[in-house]
Order: C-alpha cells, then sequence, then structure tokens
C-alpha cells in the first residue's frame, strides 16, 4: 500500500476500480436520485426516534448514516484529489507554454498542453 497521489497510481492513462467506482460515487452523489436517498435516510432515522422503538432500532438507524458518511467521504477525496491534480498539470503546462513562448521554442510546450487538455478524462 502506497501514499501517493491517487493521480498518479494509474497504470497507462487508465482507471483503476477504484478511481471508476470514486467518479461514479462523485456523479451519483450530485444526483436528485442521492438526495432522495439521503432524505429517505434521514426521515428513517427520525421516525425511529419518534416512534420510540428500542434501542437497537435507533443504533441500527444511526449506524447507517455514519456508514454511508465515512463511505462517501473516502470516494468524494479520491475523485477531488484526481481533479485537482489535473488542474494543476493544466496550470504547468500553461506556465511551461508561456515560458517558452517569451524564449521561442515552442514544441515541447504545445505537446505538454496538448497532453493536459482533457487529462482529467484519463484519470
Amino acid at each position: 500500500m502506497t501514499f501517493e497521489h491517487p493521480a498518479k497510481k494509474t497504470r497507462d492513462g487508465r482507471r483503476g476500480r477504484f478511481e471508476t467506482l470514486a467518479e461514479l460515487a462523485s456523479n451519483f452523489t450530485s444526483s436528485a436520485a442521492f438526495l432522495l436517498l439521503c432524505l429517505t435516510l434521514v426521515a428513517a432515522f427520525a421516525a425511529v426516534h419518534l416512534a420510540r422503538l428500542p434501542m437497537e432500532w435507533q443504533h441500527l438507524a444511526g449506524d447507517a448514516m455514519g456508514a454511508l458518511s465515512l463511505l462517501l467521504l473516502a470516494l468524494l477525496k479520491n475523485s477531488e484529489r484526481r481533479a485537482e491534480h489535473a488542474i494543476q498539470r493544466k496550470l504547468d503546462a500553461i506556465a511551461g507554454a508561456l515560458l517558452e513562448q517569451q524564449a521561442g521554442d515552442r514544441s515541447r510546450a504545445r505537446r505538454d498542453l496538448e497532453e493536459a487538455i482533457g487529462m482529467e478524462d484519463r484519470l
């Protein structure tokens, strides 16, 4: 197990299973279906407390919300770090292109810039 940046762990520009899952989770959590799921979970949590069901049910409802929160934290943080890395690579390529343009050599900077464009789709 290594602690490198998630974007640097990709092999040959391909995403791993966890990166793909993180991207799908990011897309799902920004949808209306996820909002409805969260509202349902919170309503169930409130209903369990209002109905004064046994403490086991209250713990189960609370544990389900806690587990969902931790899972989303891990998946969304991975997606955020990959996007952050892609943005930084683009900024580096733009800065390099500007510096090389001032120096008069454009070939290498142009390749780096073209590689950086659309990078988040590959990560």
